[in-house]
């Protein structure tokens, strides 16, 4: 069988010779090592070694190369070879000027000189590539087909749900002829989109979530009907829950309406994020999360909507929206934030057709040569608009207040200030959308000078703020008047705990108002909404499940 390539790329032999000792003597043994010294004759290896069919795991990469800087290639060489994962080597002197780049080109690591020892500076990051390469880089994307067209908010939808839970596919529209020709193998016409084909040949016409991810092998019934945890919602603050429960012994299960990683799963870059000085996809965060959740053996169940929780006495029960329910000794609430609506006139009519909430980024490639809006001013908001920027004409970010300032992480601002194409603009908010099947322009308002204007718009992406959308807990744990549930000393006033609780003792600190039923990351009253402080509260939340189990 042909080994997988890695290749180092330095236009100094010395150090050229030195990286590929160092690769040969951990990865030789399942692995070959091709070294270069410029970028143009790693393309061309690229390129024979794509002729061949030897797939190229990792890419390693000097900064300062001559002709061509270590940027520049990678650029094109993920035209070559676009599952290899891509590294950075670079002088100390020259991080500052590698980070920055490293936001404009998808770059999953960068290293500085010198390596040594390697076993601390080097190898930990070509683990971490080659792992990622190994779980989703040789995945053909033709596994499977989705036919629709642009405009669709359903086919939107079926994108959205395949891309966001890492299920490699295709699509076609139906104006192209492969789509149409699907369409017709498939006795189905256009109002039968999207068309989603499986790997067995199976067509879907308008299928639900829950049949797309039975169709692709995603896990969406439980095995058990009894288990020590639930954790409902897939966000940092579940995948933590879910790592840490399965990881100490507990039986547990995750339940997810839609896809694992929640908002922060959908962020194209995550800068913040302690270890990662490099950065973090969204994406690749959640990847790691939930495999390393399945490595311990959680249970992962993806869309499966939660309408209900009952307590049956000592049981904690979770009822789905097909009846069925499964019950545990305890449960971690992470079902998380969603964005809220904008409430504009011709919003809800092309939602998903023009108007998105979140980063919605299958949508990147039809932006292309596009103008863009961003609404918000948060640091979701403020990572769409650099992901956008490298695909759309010009991107605008809509801010109501006087500054990013207030919301936004200084690191972020500093970026948008750098980007040619993004222009913000404050005190301004949407007050209609209009299109014909599709967003075509927006009437927005100065709200300091009340000054209205029309400008064409081809898409926005809306980040405004969050609801938790936790009215079916209604009646049985207690929230604020925002939705929000209170948990631990919150619920305890003038030295009395809330109504009906039943024990002798306080709410533990993440418990909400019904005993063994706690509580993490941004749907808690009051949280920290930053992706750390929700991981956090996810491992806090099963020590104080291990303590309420204790004393039971």
């Amino acid at each position: 069988m042909t080994k997988p390539v890695l290749i180092t790329v330095d236009d100094d032999p010395g150090v050229s010779r030195s990286v590929a000792r160092d690769l040969r003597r951990r990865y030789g043994q399942d692995y070959r090592v091709v070294r270069a010294e410029s970028g143009r004759e790693a393309l061309e290896a690229l390129r024979e070694l794509t002729l061949r069919g030897e797939p190229v795991a990792a890419i390693l990469a000097d900064y300062r190369m001559p002709e061509m800087n270590g940027i520049e290639f990678l650029e094109q060489a993920m035209d070559v070879a676009p599952h290899a994962r891509r590294a950075l080597l670079t002088a100390y002197a020259d991080t500052d000027a590698a980070i920055q780049a490293i936001n404009l080109v998808d770059v999953d690591h960068y290293l500085l000189k010198p390596w040594d020892p390697p076993e601390e500076k080097l190898y930990p990051v070509i683990d971490a590539l080659v792992e990622t390469w190994r779980a989703v880089g040789v995945r053909p994307v033709e596994e499977i087909r989705v036919v629709g067209h642009r405009w669709s908010a359903e086919c939107y939808e079926a994108r959205d749900f395949l891309a966001r839970n890492s299920v490699p596919y295709r699509y076609y529209s139906i104006d192209e002829p492969e789509g149409a020709r699907l369409l017709d193998a498939a006795g189905a016409s256009p109002d039968d989109v999207p068309l989603v084909i499986t790997t067995d040949g199976t067509a879907l016409r308008s299928p639900s979530d829950a049949e797309i991810a039975t169709a692709c092998g995603l896990t969406t019934d439980p095995v058990s009907d009894f288990y020590d945890l639930i954790v409902i919602g897939g966000g940092p603050a579940g995948l933590g829950s879910a790592v840490y429960g399965a990881s100490e012994g507990l039986r547990t299960v995750l339940v997810e309406r839609q896809a694992t990683g929640g908002q922060a799963g959908q962020s194209s870059r995550i800068e913040n994020y302690l270890g990662f000085p490099d950065g973090v996809s969204g994406s690749q965060l959640t990847d790691r999360a939930r495999r390393q959740a399945a490595k311990f053996g959680a249970e992962v169940l993806t869309a499966r909507d939660v309408i209900a929780l009952e307590v049956r006495g000592s049981a904690r029960v979770v009822r789905f929206g097909d009846g069925s329910e499964i019950a545990a000794h305890a449960v971690v609430l992470a079902t998380g934030v969603s964005y809220r609506s904008l409430d504009a006139p011709g919003i809800a009519d092309l939602t998903g057709r023009g108007v998105f909430y979140g980063s919605a980024a299958t949508e990147a490639a039809g932006c292309r040569g596009e103008d863009v809006y961003i609404i918000g001013g948060a640091n979701s908001a403020g990572q769409a608009a650099v992901f956008f920027a490298k695909h759309a004409a010009t991107v605008t970010v809509l801010v109501r207040g006087p500054s990013l300032e207030a919301s936004m992480s200084t690191y972020l601002i500093k970026q948008l200030d750098a980007i040619d194409n993004i222009s913000i603009r404050t005190r301004c908010e949407v007050v209609e959308a209009h299109g014909e099947g599709h967003l075509q322009s927006l009437t927005i308002c100065d709200r300091e000078t009340e000054v209205v204007e029309s400008v064409k718009a081809a898409s926005m992406f809306v980040f405004i703020g969050a609801a938790p959308r936790t009215e079916w807990l209604d009646g049985v744990i207690e929230r604020d008047s925002r939705g929000f549930v209170r948990t631990g000393p919150d619920l305890v006033v003038d030295g009395q705990c809330p109504p009906g609780w039943p024990l002798d003792r306080d709410p533990y600190h993440l418990e909400s108002s019904v005993p063994g039923v706690f509580v993490a990351g941004d749907v808690r009253a009051d949280s920290v909404k930053r992706v750390a402080s929700a991981v956090g509260e996810g491992a806090m939340a099963v020590t104080l499940v291990h303590r309420y189990l204790a004393d039971q």
